[in-house]
């Protein structure tokens, strides 16, 4: 297109909007404030206006529970009894033959587990003494053992399970279900990011961010200390009705540009300078966890005022309680090299599962008995499994540590629509490899859009030229997992 077509094409859009008696901006802004002069909201002008996905879903929101690192499977859901007894014997040259690992080299030592496995529930679902009080609500978690992924480094492999690609630039998972489904609130963002341990996930910003599509779906990260959302508050100096004059003047200028160019992101713009002023008031109020019961509290362990886990575990239950679609938590320190204490297999794990078990099965009993179970879907797992044998770098440690491992290994989900009680997929007698039915990254992914009602291959979005979706290419719902 040269520049007297462009130069027309404006012309040519100005002059239909001055004709109209409403511009795109003044829809797009008369949507956002709730105004009643349009009749209805507009999902058209209102990137985050509730949506219908494609079919009745079983899950109408997800918290999912990353543990980054990658907590050791063959320690807490996966036990193996053959890899026990051959424990100390280097591991068959078979098994690792042709095959690479972030820190180990040569023939490494079998590691059996250290930890005492028992069956619980009435699905007989295998849980470790590390996980106590997990155990206590195992007819509610389906367990996958047969994971895998292609990536065993951490940025990569956690970028692949939530984009689709090992490689930034892509829209996150929380991204794209927003994308489908809106916010069922208009003062709360559709998408929110929770974070402990006081690390960033591997992946950066990208492993929650929008990608190529509209910014408006990206995840707001909240705190649990502190203010809620940095730079939401009003500035020094700066009265709330003052505030609302300066977004009025920013309206107009951003209505203006819309007119014109008609650009994607400025409507972006009007949401989020919306959103953000809403959420001053309703943000705060949703997090303050001091408003729960001491019961409650005390079940979670969670304590107001502090950044912990637990606290982000009972803020996801408050987040989907107001409507918030994906709420998403990262905790650091899982990552069990055995290159300390805290990363042993055995009191180092015992610590670490402390801080997460007892929120969890909190979690889990607080959602059902609130009725919200069976539409929240919950998931918890890292990016990758751990080997069957002991990282090479601790090979003649005290400390038992294992080495990243992509081939496979577990996770688990619970309510919106899964099997509980129910394990899925099996590895080998020794853990190298999946015995039987393989399911890899994009099918998870598959299989969540499809709890949430989607088709995922036409959950797209056109970019440069092509239709791009969260499975990429790939992906089969692992129907067997449907409850």
């Amino acid at each position: 297109m040269n520049l007297q077509e462009k130069q027309l094409q404006l012309k040519t859009r100005r002059q239909f909007l001055k004709e109209t008696q409403l511009g795109v901006g003044s829809l797009a802004l008369s949507s956002l404030l709730g105004s009643s002069s349009s009749g209805a909201t507009s999902s058209v002008m209102n990137p985050l206006a509730p949506k219908a996905p494609h079919f009745p879903a079983k899950a109408k929101r997800v918290i999912y529970l990353h543990l980054t690192g990658s907590p050791p499977h063959l320690d807490l859901y996966d036990y193996k009894p053959e890899l026990v007894r051959l424990s100390g014997q280097d591991a068959p040259e078979s098994f690792i033959k042709g095959k690479r690992f972030a820190f180990t080299t040569g023939t490494p030592k079998l590691l059996g587990t250290p930890r005492t496995f028992k069956q619980y529930g009435e699905g007989g679902v295998w849980l470790s003494d590390a996980l106590p009080n997990l155990q206590t609500v195992a007819d509610d978690v389906c367990v996958i053992k047969s994971m895998f992924t292609e990536q065993f480094n951490h940025a990569p492999a956690e970028l692949l399970l939530y984009t689709g690609s090992a490689r930034p630039g892509r829209p996150s998972m929380g991204a794209w279900a927003t994308y489908g489904l809106g916010t069922e609130n208009e003062n709360l963002p559709g998408f929110v990011v929770l974070i402990s341990s006081g690390v960033q996930p591997n992946g950066g910003k990208n492993s929650y961010g929008s990608g190529f599509l509209p910014s408006v779906y990206q995840g707001v990260q909240c705190r649990s200390k502190g203010d809620p959302v940095l730079f939401a508050s009003d500035p020094a100096g700066m009265s709330r009705s003052l505030r609302r004059e300066t977004l009025d003047a920013l309206h107009d200028l951003n209505e203006l540009q819309a007119a014109e160019l008609g650009h994607p992101e400025t409507l972006t713009r009007i949401a989020q300078y919306e959103l953000a002023f809403r959420m001053q008031m309703s943000v705060p109020e949703v997090m303050d966890i001091s408003k729960e019961t001491k019961q409650t509290l005390d079940e979670y362990g969670a304590q107001p005022g502090e950044a912990s886990f637990a606290n982000n575990c009972l803020l996801a239950r408050r987040l989907c309680e107001q409507g918030v679609r994906f709420v998403q938590l990262f905790d650091w320190g899982w990552d069990f090299h055995g290159t300390g204490p805290g990363e042993g297999l055995t009191d180092g794990l015992t610590r670490k599962c402390a801080t997460m078990d007892k929120p969890v099965a909190a979690l889990i009993k607080d959602l059902k008995q609130r009725g919200m179970l069976k539409d929240t879907l919950i998931i918890c797992g890292g990016e990758f499994g751990r080997t069957p044998f002991r990282e090479g770098r601790t090979a003649a440690s005290a400390t038992l540590g294992r080495d990243h491992y992509p081939d496979c290994y577990s996770m688990w989900m619970a309510g919106g629509g899964v099997k509980g009680g129910f394990s899925y997929g099996e590895s080998d007698e020794l853990g190298f490899s999946i015995a039987r039915d393989k399911v890899h990254i994009h099918d998870l992914q598959a299989t969540i859009m499809h709890l949430l009602g989607f088709d995922h291959t036409q959950l797209t979005y056109r970019f440069q030229g092509r239709d791009y979706r969260l499975t990429d290419v790939h992906g089969e719902v692992v129907k067997a997992v449907l409850a």
